[in-house]
């Protein structure tokens, strides 16, 4: 009893300090080691095959993020002469359609945040409206983190739900994901692409575009690949520590209450929520609930998921300019999705 209440408090720690503290929020990746490391000790789930896992588990989307991060910085100086090229033969509501649908779907195989890095450069050489700018960096980021879902180098979401789920009963690989949420995420990026279109006009320039505060350079990539691999050893450690948790209570939970209550992504990481709610003795149908209440949750405010964080920091976007818009789209679209799995036999 006192193992569960000590996860309950560190489980509350988790949730709440990045959320209420800054400097646990600048040092999400240390602190969520920690918890994990208490977790775990808590626990007394410490092993090699473990530590190993911690280990390797953050090589692939690690190097995932590394490779397509250096190839976009030797491409990014050709990034103003492409969008230009392409809006005047296109047309504003068409590059808009298409850059979400691409950066969505390819989000899965360069990674959440390089594609959120390529939408800040597109985004920035833009001569639009600001409005019109947040509306298209706001849809395009629902459309990336639905995206990335689908393979486990997409983001750390998905890292740490396959990395907990390649054992019995489930033995996931790296498709795993795909076969089961392609057919809810592939047309809800095409749906977000044609809501872009319609919502960004060129109209009449009231106010300054957006513009990026730093150019993403080596070094920043670097960072970026060693941020990401720490963040997922963590949630690794994380994960485990917290199975006690998952295999009592989560697990009990009807697939409909656990979609629901992932709302918290709007304001919570994704991915610490995953590495708290997901694991082997959940259905087919509470996990697939779970992350698709996580990925949509995880547009709606800037801390909900990775693509909005790094967008809403290199372009300025305001909290309230965010939440203005992917308040309300987030929630219809948990509405409608919702619909659909009760259709399904949620």
């Amino acid at each position: 009893m006192l193992m569960i209440i000590g996860l309950f408090a560190i489980l509350l720690l988790v949730l709440s300090l990045p959320f209420l503290v800054k400097r646990a929020e600048e040092n999400l990746e240390i602190f969520l080691f920690i918890m994990g490391i208490l977790a775990v000790t808590l626990t007394s789930q410490w092993s090699w095959g473990l530590v190993g896992e911690g280990l390797l588990e953050p090589i692939k989307i690690s190097a995932a993020v590394l490779v397509a991060g250096f190839l976009f910085t030797l491409a990014r100086s050709h990034v103003k002469k492409a969008v230009d090229a392409m809006t005047f033969r296109l047309g504003l509501r068409l590059f808009a359609f298409l850059v979400i649908v691409a950066l969505g779907l390819l989000s899965s195989a360069i990674t959440a945040i390089i594609a959120a890095l390529v939408l800040v450069e597109i985004v920035a050489s833009l001569s639009l409206d600001r409005r019109a700018e947040v509306r298209l960096v706001v849809i395009a980021c629902f459309a990336i983190g639905m995206g990335a879902a689908l393979t486990p180098i997409g983001e750390p979401l998905t890292t740490i739900a396959i990395g907990k789920l390649k054992g019995e009963p489930y033995h996931a690989g790296f498709w795993f994901l795909f076969e089961r949420l392609w057919l809810y995420v592939i047309p809800a990026i095409l749906a977000f692409g044609v809501l872009g279109a319609i919502m960004v006009s060129k109209g009449e320039k009231k106010d300054e575009g957006l513009s990026e505060d730093r150019a993403e350079d080596w070094k920043g990539v670097l960072i970026r690949t060693i941020k990401t691999y720490a963040f997922v050893m963590a949630l690794v450690f994380l994960g485990t520590g917290f199975k006690p948790l998952i295999d009592q209570y989560v697990s009990h939970i009807p697939s409909g209450g656990i979609y629901w209550i992932n709302t918290l992504s709007a304001i919570l990481d994704n991915a610490t929520l995953a590495a708290a709610e997901v694991g082997p003795t959940m259905s087919l149908q509470q996990i697939v609930s779970a992350i698709l209440g996580l990925i949509i949750a995880g547009g709606m405010l800037i801390p909900g998921n990775i693509p909005n964080i790094i967008s809403a920091g290199k372009l300025k976007i305001r909290s309230g300019e965010w939440a203005a818009l992917g308040a309300p789209v987030g929630f219809a679209t948990m509405a409608i999705f919702f619909a659909i799995l009760l259709v399904r036999g949620l």
